[in-house]
This record gives structure tokens, sequence and C-alpha cells, in this order.
């Protein structure tokens, strides 16, 4: 069914030369979007996640066409991410430390190559690997294959969070285990 995808992690200096295409399938993907979807927005938001430290994109391309990426990053320390988030949530759901949490920011496949486990495929790829204990997503309410996609990979709904951007919608904030090493904190 995916014969001829590809999968391939690019580094934020790696992607640069993409950003156009990204945004591109982006604004296909969100045509309906909205002001919050907007172009200008959009590459505003790439720019500055593609600055952070552990960024990285893993793009599905069949033939050299962008069909679909996904792309995220640790969240440090001193993140924002958790702002907007609805109480009430478990102690210390939102402390980090730039190890505990991957934050997955976008994952999206062209609307023809949907249903062919593109978006499984980026999914599991990008995971892949990681060294955080856990990985997050928002993801919108109302988007029902999204949201039946996340859960039959071991997604769980945690709460929900509107972010602080203009025109932004609440989300569901979404949690699955990612490592399976177990830190253990001195004593």
């Amino acid at each position: 069914m995916n014969e001829g995808l590809e999968l391939r992690h690019h580094t934020a200096e790696e992607a640069a030369g993409l950003i156009d295409r990204l945004v591109e399938l982006y604004l296909t993907v969100y045509a309906n979007g909205g002001e919050f979807h907007s172009e200008d927005r959009y590459r505003r938001q790439l720019a500055g996640h593609m600055q952070r430290d552990g960024w990285d994109l893993v793009t599905a391309t069949v033939g050299g066409e962008l069909v679909g990426y996904i792309y995220g990053f640790p969240l440090p320390a001193e993140t924002r991410w958790w702002g907007g988030i609805q109480e009430p949530i478990p102690a210390g759901f939102t402390d980090e430390d730039g190890k505990r949490t991957f934050a997955i920011s976008e994952l999206m496949v062209a609307p023809g190559w949907r249903r062919r486990g593109i978006a499984k495929s980026l999914h599991d790829e990008l995971l892949a690997g990681r060294t955080e204990d856990r990985a997050t997503l928002l993801a919108e309410p109302d988007n029902t294959a999204a949201q039946a996609a996340y859960r039959s990979w071991g997604w769980q709904k945690i709460t929900m969070l509107r972010p602080g951007w203009d025109h932004a919608p609440t989300y569901d904030v979404m949690v699955k285990q990612v490592s399976q090493t177990v830190r253990v904190d001195p004593l």
C-alpha cells in the first residue's frame, strides 16, 4: 500500500530548504482553518520551533513528492508549552527538565494520501529511539479521525489546553509513554 514511501529525518539546518514545501502542505491540510491556520502564523511557528534544541522533522515522500510530515522537540525546563492548561491535572504534570517530555507539534498527511498508514509510519519513526519518558501532543477535539488514531496508538487524553496565541482553539492534551527506561532519582 505504501510502495515507494520514504521516511527521512531532518535537522533544522537540513530542513531549511524544505520550508516552502512544508508550509504548502500545511496550507493544503488546513485549507479551511481560518485565521489561526494562516501562512504567516505557521511560518513564524515553524521558524520558532526549528530553533529548539533537539528539533526533529520526519518527512514522508513518494517519488520525491512530499506526502506528509511530523516534527517535535524536547520540552525545556522553562517551557511555555503548558501555558493555558486546564485544571485538574496530576501533581507535577507540567514539570519539565529538558529530558522528560518530547512534544509533537505537527503531524499531517496530504488529503490524497490518507488512510494508508502514512501518519502511523511517521509517528512511529519520530518516536523510535526517543529517550524522553513521555511524549505529548495537542489534538483538536472535533478531529475524530485523528482522535481515533491517537487512541489506537496508545495516547491518552489528560486534560484540555488553550494556547495564548491569537485565534488559537482549545485542544485535548494527549500523552503517551515513550521510553522504556526508568529513571531513578537519587535519595
